[in-house]
């Protein structure tokens, strides 16, 4: 029985995962959850409100990018996703936690503050989704519901998010260091590539924040690694 993949469309870190499955080859199903809702289903299911969460075959159960990561690993060792030598291993470590518990927030952080004053983006980040879309009048009418969900899931706002942006030079800043490095950029992609490149692209989808990332090496990294995610949101939302 394949796994199963439970995702959100779009989610960054979802987008690790489905990475990490291709280039290890492992089959898989994709179970598509809508935010907000998916945090009590994924609760229920794995004990997290978070996904990405994936079953294996004989019931196993791991939520998490980078326990999946680790997971996928050791079901597949080849290509592995972490160097072999321990010195180079442990940078990539260090830089793939940096990616999962610094880098990746920022994304969600800046994201939905803005949809909560650009609802009418919404429907341009459901691109490509396996589930039905919504009406724009219905998506009108939930917008202000589910966008404030989502802050409170993310613990952001507006001026949390403006503060993310004047921190933002600085992360970038520190990838590019990590690519000049060779940390990220390798000939093959590694764990840290797959963890970080999917939040660049995320917050690249941001009017206001592209200009930040275009021209940087990250740019142009991490379109090598992970696809052109769907959704803009114009620039003007935070002046």
């Amino acid at each position: 029985m394949a796994p199963r993949l439970f995702m959100i469309h779009g989610s960054h870190p979802c987008v690790t995962v489905e990475l990490a499955l291709q280039r290890k080859g492992i089959d898989h199903r994709s179970v598509e959850l809508l935010p907000p809702f998916h945090a009590p289903v994924a609760r229920l299911l794995f004990g997290a409100r978070t996904v990405p969460a994936i079953t294996f075959d004989g019931g196993e159960k791991v939520s998490g990018s980078r326990a999946i990561l680790r997971k996928l690993d050791e079901l597949q060792p080849d290509p592995p996703l972490l160097p072999a030598d321990p010195e180079q291993r442990a940078r990539v470590l260090a830089a793939e936690q940096w990616g999962d518990e610094t880098f990746q927030p920022v994304a969600r952080t800046v994201l939905w503050p803005a949809l909560a004053k650009r609802a009418d983006a919404i429907p341009s980040y459901q691109r490509g989704s396996k589930l039905p879309g919504l009406p724009a009048p219905v998506i009108k009418l939930l917008a202000p519901g589910i966008t404030a969900a989502e802050q409170k899931l993310n613990n952001t706002d507006f001026a949390t998010a403006e503060q993310a942006l004047r921190d933002l030079p600085g992360q970038l800043d520190h990838i590019d260091e990590l690519l000049a490095e060779g940390v990220l950029g390798g000939d093959e992609p590694n764990a840290a590539d797959l963890q970080i490149a999917p939040t660049v692209r995320l917050l690249m989808t941001l009017g206001d924040v592209r200009p930040l990332i275009e021209g940087r090496p990250c740019a142009a990294w991490a379109r090598t690694v992970a696809p052109e995610p769907a959704g803009a949101v114009p620039p003007g939302v935070y002046g």
